[in-house]
Parts: C-alpha cells; sequence; structure tokens
C-alpha cells in the first residue's frame, strides 16, 4: 500500500525541514516547495491525499489559494499560519481549509491531525450513526441527551437536534441560512431566521458557551454558522 503524500507550502526553510522530517518519520512520502506557483504546478502531475498551507506567502494570497484548492483538489487542505486570532481561523474554515493549525506548533500534533483528517475520509463522505463525541460532550441522538464529561446529562428537543445533527455532520465547514432552510425546511424570509437564531442560542445554552464569545458554534454575519468542534461519530 502507497503511503498518504502531504505536500507542504511554506516560504521558511525551517519549517519546511521541521515538517518534512517529522512526516517521513512517521512515514508519510512529503514534497515541499516555498513558492505557490511551484505547488499550484505541481498538483498538474499529482494530487497528494492532504495539502499543509501557510497563509503568508510572497507571491498569491494564502487564503485565496485555499479556496481554490477546497473547490478543485480532492486533497484535505491544512492551514499552518501564525495568524493565530479567532477570525483568522474562522475565515480559513469558511474558505474551505479542512484543520488551521497555528504557528509554533507540535510537530506530533501536526501528525496526528493529519491522521485523523485521513481517517474521516474524502470531504463527500456522510456521516452515519447516533451518538457523536465533541469538545468533552457527547450528544445521543436516538435519545435527545447532550451527556458532558463527568456524565451529567442535558436534554434537547426534537428541533434543537436537528440543528445540532446539521453542525456536526460537517464540522469546520460554513453552514448558510440557505443550507439550513434546504435541509430543515421551512420558508425563507425573518421567521425561520429568527426560529435558526433561538434555537442555536439554545444550544449554546446547553454545551455552556459563552454566549460573548462562543467557542463551538460561531456566527458568521451575513453568512451562516460555523461549528469549530472536531467530531466523532458512532
Amino acid at each position: 500500500m502507497t503511503a498518504p503524500l502531504v505536500t507542504i507550502l511554506d516560504d521558511e526553510p525551517e519549517i519546511r525541514q521541521i515538517l518534512t522530517d517529522c512526516l517521513q518519520d512517521a512515514g508519510f512520502r512529503t514534497q515541499s516547495f516555498a513558492r505557490a506557483r511551484e505547488f499550484e504546478a505541481s498538483l498538474k502531475r499529482v494530487t497528494p491525499d492532504v495539502c499543509l498551507v501557510d497563509l503568508s506567502l510572497p507571491d498569491v494570497d494564502g487564503l485565496a489559494l485555499v479556496h481554490r484548492l477546497a473547490l478543485e483538489q480532492g486533497a484535505a487542505v491544512i492551514i499552518i499560519s501564525g495568524r493565530a486570532q479567532v477570525q483568522d481561523r474562522i475565515t480559513g474554515l469558511e474558505l474551505g481549509a479542512d484543520d488551521y493549525i497555528t504557528k509554533p506548533f507540535d510537530p506530533a500534533e501536526v501528525v496526528a491531525r493529519i491522521r485523523a483528517r485521513l481517517r474521516s475520509g474524502p470531504r463527500s463522505q456522510p456521516v452515519s450513526g447516533n451518538t457523536a463525541q465533541f469538545a468533552g460532550w457527547t450528544a445521543h441522538f436516538d435519545r435527545y441527551l447532550l451527556e458532558d464529561d463527568t456524565g451529567d446529562e442535558v436534554p434537547f428537543s426534537h428541533a434543537e437536534g436537528e440543528v445540532l445533527r446539521l453542525f456536526l455532520d460537517a464540522p469546520k465547514r460554513l453552514i448558510s441560512r440557505a443550507q439550513m432552510q434546504e435541509s430543515l425546511g421551512g420558508g425563507a424570509g425573518d421567521s425561520f431566521d429568527r426560529a435558526m437564531d433561538v434555537r442555536v442560542s439554545r444550544l449554546r445554552t446547553k454545551l455552556r458557551e459563552d454566549p460573548k464569545n462562543p467557542r463551538l458554534i460561531k456566527t458568521i454575519y451575513g453568512a451562516g454558522y460555523i461549528f469549530l468542534g472536531d467530531v466523532t461519530w458512532s
């Protein structure tokens, strides 16, 4: 079986070397590039399994490149960047990245995240199951219960469960208002938007989120929502 291929795009030689060494030690094949033009030319010859992309590139806008990769390539896209603000992470994930790692990083974490991404399968792979684990919580959709890591249980309604499942089926992806309407039903307009806002607010309360700075369910104003946690289904 051929080892997965990871392509590295970063203009810092030291970073490229660190990533190359740790990935090859972990059994991956690698190729690395300092310029986006060289990187994009290589994609015409071979499609990697994972692309590691720095946002601060000398020849192109890193976010625009991530968006193109997400739309045009079958590879998973993981951003590795020194931009550590929450809004930078949200923007990168919204534009199609599968994960976002900030510098400085632990090489072992990069390897672990790549393996997790490869285990999750292709982007289009549907998720099934009635139990999801995320951020210290377990959602039991067969019993309409949220369970925290101490065993405390919090019930949720069928309507809240529909919204939660929509988020958990597509973590780190923008869920637009139009997608919510199509998936959950209901007429377009202010009444539907308000109903969704109420459901999301209730879910945040049950997940003990800070309403001013929620860490899991983020609002992308004018667009929709994005769920930032890692999710495992069973």
